[in-house]
């Protein structure tokens, strides 16, 4: 088995907030600009940061996880998806050393499985030679971690920068790059994160990360390191696509646009179509075997949403004609029969889901999760073990006799709460999954919406 040539770097934060998304956006734009094929990461379940990867290199952002996709897939999946790229570049999650329970699936663990040096970001204000012991700590913290470098950010000034450098050679850790502050690289916020780019014009911003990239980064440097990363041991994969069985509807625009690329792909390679629809914008559905509503942010598009009758009318009769109809978290809300918003008052929704979804102002439930089907649905059978995720802000309000999906448990949880509808040919649950890292689910999937087409 010869190793494989794939070029990478991870780039890792201290913790959430250092400008991790800002700068992997930034050196994706500017090495494209250059003519570069560079392939985007982004470690754990992340939708948003993948959006800006795109925008920026060109091609799709694909999740890096070793929970909802088994570990012994990571680097094969790694080899495959990074096999036409000059570089990859793979963003990190919170701090190096965090994710689920015992660090699974942390960017550490992640950069370790992959053999791919890390640059770890330094948030530099408002501290001079302290930045020093943040750095030693964490190179030591966990030798293994193939640590490369450290990108400075949020400098003050030239003698800022001078300062740092100096107490960094000191303790021998090279600087890959070194930002000084600017306000106008600030990425717009709301209550799940990021704002998706969907949602605002991005051009101008991206091309903006990319100059300071290309300003501030020694990228020919970042690019030696990436080089400089060991082959991987793997067999190298061929794209193997079926004839198509179904076509499958997927609903997305500025508020469904949650999807890990690679779960899709695994609907496509085994034979599935996939169209893109706008529950926002178009009056009726295409033609097609089964639905997709993913996640996304509902709540921010009320008015058009309970406006668009037609469409309301379109995902009924889907449903009463026996279509199969998966939704998650956002694409719950939409199926509920109401979404309550921020501001109090109720918006009316498709209905297929007896319940109204309430924000809430805070975060409701975040992290890894292993579902119990407690029921046949169209993608499990009861009993069936089921690996995702979950962040949402919202609360499912329902009836007593209400038909849960999944008996829910985090990494970290010992008892397990009741989640998700499940009843006939819909199934709607606040879990993300990748149908990559549960492939039964996958083809169920596939053959119910391929019993629908043959019936």
């Amino acid at each position: 088995m010869a190793g494989l040539i794939r070029p990478r770097v991870v780039i890792a934060g201290t913790n959430s907030g250092v400008g991790k998304t800002t700068i992997v956006t930034g050196l994706l734009a500017y090495f494209h600009s250059k003519g570069l094929k560079v392939q985007p990461f982004k470690v754990g379940p992340d939708y948003i940061d993948p959006g800006f990867h795109e925008k920026a290199a060109g091609s799709p952002s694909y999740n890096l996880d070793t929970w909802m996709t088994p570990a012994e897939h990571l680097a094969s999946n790694f080899s495959y998806l990074s096999r036409n790229a000059d570089i990859s570049i793979i963003e990190g999650v919170m701090g190096l050393y965090d994710g689920g329970a015992n660090g699974v699936s942390s960017t550490a663990d992640i950069a370790k499985k992959l053999h791919a040096p890390v640059i770890l970001v330094l948030d530099c204000k408002s501290v001079g030679y302290s930045i020093a012991a943040t750095a030693l700590g964490f190179r030591e913290y966990d030798k293994d971690t193939p640590i490369a470098g450290v990108i400075l950010n949020r400098l003050g000034s030239d003698r800022h920068e001078a300062m740092v450098r100096d107490v960094m050679e000191k303790i021998h850790i090279p600087v890959i790059g070194a930002y000084h502050r600017d306000n106008d690289l600030k990425t717009p916020e709301r209550h799940l994160g990021l704002t998706p780019v969907t949602e605002i014009e991005t051009a101008d911003l991206i091309r903006h990360m990319g100059e300071d990239a290309g300003r501030w980064v020694d990228t020919e440097k970042l690019l030696s390191i990436a080089r400089g990363a060991a082959p991987l041991d793997v067999p190298e994969e061929k794209e193997e696509i079926r004839k198509t069985r179904v076509r499958i509807g997927v609903a997305r625009d500025e508020a469904f646009s949650f999807y890990y690329p690679a779960s899709l792909h695994a609907l496509e390679k085994m034979g599935a179509e996939l169209v893109d629809f706008s529950p926002l914008r178009d009056s009726r559905l295409p033609d097609v075997d089964g639905l997709i509503f993913g996640g996304g942010f509902p709540e921010m598009f009320l008015h058009e949403l309970e406006n668009n009758v037609s469409m309301k009318e379109a995902i009924h009769r889907a449903k009463d004609a026996g279509m199969p109809i998966y939704a998650e978290c956002g694409g719950l809300m939409y199926l509920c029969e109401k979404i309550r918003g921020f501001d109090g008052d109720a918006y009316d929704m498709a209905g297929l889901v007896p319940g109204v979804c309430v924000m809430q102002k805070k975060l409701q439930r975040v992290g890894y999760v292993t579902g119990r089907a407690l029921r046949r649905s169209i993608i499990a059978d009861e009993g069936d073990i089921l690996k995702g995720h979950e962040f949402h802000f919202s609360l499912l309000d329902c009836g007593d006799d209400f038909p849960w999906a999944y008996d829910l448990k985090g990494t970290r949880q010992k008892e397990g709460h009741l989640e998700g509808f499940a009843e006939g040919n819909v199934l709607a649950s606040y879990l993300h999954l990748s149908f990559e890292g549960n492939p039964k689910a996958a083809e169920k999937f596939m053959a119910s919406c391929e019993a629908f087409h043959n019936r």
